[in-house]
């Protein structure tokens, strides 16, 4: 089973120094990622600060940074926010069981994945 998944980033952070670090590492989430943060006061304040501090818990690589903190997530630029959002909803939604929901009226079967929860944010 693959747990890591190396991406790069559209812009890439930008470090102190001018240096540009777009290669990076995510992992799977476990479930202490997504439950854990949730008592973070940072996320009680504001509830968009959920993906930061879970975001800075699964890349595990970012360039030759020595660690990823919420500080090196808070200054990406927003369109490499939304990429690492994305990838983390494929990485961890890619083998979600589906439901079988036959319609009543046509009778025609559709598949619906349990993440269909997740969109409705």
């Amino acid at each position: 089973m693959q747990t890591e998944f190396e991406f790069t980033l559209p812009k890439g952070y930008v470090d102190g120094e001018g240096n540009v670090h777009r290669q990076g590492v995510m992992r799977l989430a476990t479930a202490a990622d997504e439950i854990l943060p949730l008592k973070d006061p940072r996320v009680q304040q504001n509830g968009g600060y959920l993906s930061i501090i879970l975001l800075s818990r699964v890349v595990t690589k970012l360039g030759t940074l020595p660690s990823i903190s919420t500080r090196v997530i808070e200054n990406l630029f927003t369109v490499d926010i939304a990429y690492l959002q994305d990838l983390y909803q494929r990485i961890n939604m890619e083998d979600v069981p589906a439901y079988h929901i036959t319609c009543p009226k046509c009778g025609e079967t559709f598949e619906v994945p349990l993440d269909f929860l997740t969109e409705q944010a």
